[in-house]
């Protein structure tokens, strides 16, 4: 799992740790997800500069007769403008193609939300140094096709500083407004009172060595003050976390470390992992014993839920051909 999946997942399953992140209210109603944005080919006036222009400001204007004037007389415009001519400067329509994109993480408002303000999201854990014309090109795209929203957040996640482009010129004035909040993870501080979100964010970037510490002294903060949500919710949160940063362990091993040999047994994600675990053994035992299985089979088997794959793995012990696995299978279909 890549790490920014990890924090699209645990903002899809609780997004009052977003909103608690940014140092906002939470919102009720707001749903995160990933959106298709298409967008067809548009034109526009454009002041192209010279190749050999120091500066290459573009300014534009999409009237059909000040096309017509500026076209003649570009000098008219920086003129209008108050700026000094820019010699060598052409006016002319720019047709500029953009093939359909995916927006990864976007906090919609309920359509009922008095105040109905877009969230965009987006975690960057690897060097991209066009990762604003990106990120603005989206967002932007996303408010045209969709003009119902008129307020819009961005909301970019860094692990540290030095992942962030330096050269951010073109995008100066939004990067500095309040529509946009850039976090680096590594400068982030523990606020009072308590935040469950800062303490998983910090989590997520934290060393191998000190991540199973800061993971306990999160679950004894929980315990003096619990999250306005399940406490099984941060469970599943802080085992995906701790699978995600100790891939080489077990489930069991990673529950033992934290201290949570029972508490952690009943999380869907420890669940999961079991059933998971379990079909890959019986699978690996039924095709040792005999030989490789029909992909209908298969798929029964990975059906089963883990009580029966515990029975399975005791049963087959029995099983001499195909038709015996084929038999037990159709006696213990968890449909029936």
């Amino acid at each position: 799992m890549k790490t920014d999946s990890l924090f699209y997942r645990i903002f899809q399953n609780v997004p009052a740790l977003f909103f608690e992140l940014i140092g906002q209210p939470s919102r009720q109603g707001y749903k995160f997800q990933s959106i298709e944005v298409k967008q067809t080919a548009f034109t526009d006036g454009v002041f192209l500069p010279p190749e050999n222009a120091l500066d290459s400001t573009m300014k534009s204007d999409s009237l059909s007769l000040f096309d017509r004037i500026f076209h003649n007389v570009p000098g008219l415009f920086f003129e209008l403008i108050g700026q000094p001519s820019h010699q060598e400067y052409k006016f002319k329509s720019v047709e500029v193609k953009q093939t359909a994109f995916r927006i990864d993480g976007v906090f919609l408002p309920p359509e009922d939300a008095p105040d109905p303000t877009v969230f965009f999201v987006e975690v960057q854990f690897q060097e991209d140094e066009l990762i604003y014309h990106r990120l603005f090109a989206e967002i932007f795209v996303f408010l045209q096709q969709n003009p119902e929203f008129t307020n819009w957040q961005a909301v970019v996640i860094f692990p540290s500083k030095s992942l962030e482009p330096e050269e951010v010129g073109a995008y100066r004035l939004l990067l500095e407004s309040a529509q946009v909040q850039r976090f680096y993870l590594n400068k982030l501080e523990q606020v009072q009172p308590f935040s469950v979100a800062i303490g998983l964010m910090q989590l997520i970037v934290a060393s191998k060595k000190r991540t199973p510490v800061q993971a306990k002294q999160l679950l004894e903060q929980v315990e003096k003050q619990p999250p306005p949500f399940p406490k099984a919710v941060l469970l599943e949160l802080l085992e995906t976390t701790m699978v995600y940063k100790f891939p080489l362990l077990s489930r069991q091993e990673i529950a033992e470390m934290l201290g949570l040999a029972e508490s952690i047994k009943e999380t869907r994600v420890y669940q999961e992992g079991l059933e998971q675990e379990g079909q890959t053994l019986v699978l690996k035992l039924l095709s040792r014993k005999l030989g490789k299985l029909p992909s209908k089979l298969d798929s029964q088997i990975k059906a089963l839920p883990l009580e029966r794959l515990e029975e399975l793995a005791e049963a087959l012990l029995d099983f001499s051909t195909l038709d015996d696995l084929s038999a037990w299978l159709q006696n213990n279909n968890p449909e029936q």
